[in-house]
């Protein structure tokens, strides 16, 4: 325990210096006395090749260690890169979708122009509805700054939407022909046999709605048209509403009843058309 106490530390700076000197001892030898210090180094060399050699392999090693995780830091910046750009192309073709989709919709709009030449019309967006399921009452984008009345009859798709049955400065609210409240007089078949199309949201969901009131008589068949009659006071004449997929006499044996599919997408209503004539100011 005594020694123990006693004994001092050998500084690292007298190791250091003796070794230095032993260095350059071997230095000098090795300089004048080449063929005495030639065992020497020969011996030596034995012990400190190897030991080069694992320095080597190690400096190597590290070397290539600190290269593979530089390579894959740079990975990583090229992954995070790519990653950008593959999220920035992907917006540009959801950007280039919606607006080929909005193309499409005027382009079905210009063409549901033409078929009916002579009423003047304008094209509106919708951006709300009171309904979940299906567009029976929804707003438009344009209103009495634009020309849009209370009785304006609107077309979507291939065919009749609803009427304007609000409008205001900057927007108008328009109830579809398949909301509850609405019925349509109209005409079907080769005798233009007048008949009317309620509306009836429970109907819809099953596909179609009817038309009643049909003369048993009249002829009617399978896939004829039904469209707007020039009797009614609220809607233009010749406007598609829907075409016959059943017929069923009714008890009374004086009138029979259709089932018809609509013509527009109730589901689906982005841009519509409105008349912006109209037949007569009527109260809903």
């Amino acid at each position: 325990m005594k020694q123990t106490r006693n004994r001092r530390d050998i500084s690292p700076r007298y190791l250091f210096l003796a070794l230095t000197i032993i260095c350059v001892i071997f230095l000098v030898l090795s300089i004048f006395f080449k063929d005495q210090t030639k065992k020497l180094r020969s011996y030596l060399s034995q012990f400190i090749v190897p030991l080069q050699e694992g320095a080597d392999k190690a400096g190597q090693g590290l070397s290539n260690g600190l290269s593979y995780f530089g390579n894959v830091k740079d990975l990583r910046d090229e992954n995070e890169k790519l990653k950008a750009e593959l999220k920035a192309y992907e917006n540009d073709a959801a950007k280039y979708q919606a607006e080929l989709s909005e193309l499409e919709e005027l382009r079905n709009l210009y063409d549901l122009d033409k078929k009916y030449p002579d009423y003047n019309m304008t094209v509106a967006r919708v951006f709300s509805t009171d309904s979940s399921s299906w567009f029976n009452e929804l707003y438009i984008d344009k209103g009495l700054n634009d020309g849009i009345y209370e009785g304006c009859n609107v077309l979507c798709d291939n065919g009749l939407l609803g009427i304007v049955v609000e409008s205001y400065d900057n927007y108008a609210k328009v109830r579809a022909i398949i909301d509850d409240r609405s019925n349509v007089t109209a005409e079907v078949g080769k005798d233009n046999a007048l008949c009317n199309v309620e509306g009836s949201l429970k109907n819809m969901e099953e596909g179609f709605l009817y038309v009643t009131d049909i003369n048993k008589d009249a002829s009617v068949e399978i896939g004829d048209r039904v469209i707007t009659s020039n009797v009614s006071d609220r809607y233009f004449f010749g406007i598609t509403i829907g075409y016959v997929t059943e017929i069923t006499y009714d008890p009374n044996n004086l009138t029979k009843t259709a089932k018809i599919t609509m013509a527009v997408d109730f589901k689906d209503v982005k841009d519509v058309l409105i008349i912006t004539d109209r037949k007569q100011v009527v109260d809903y």
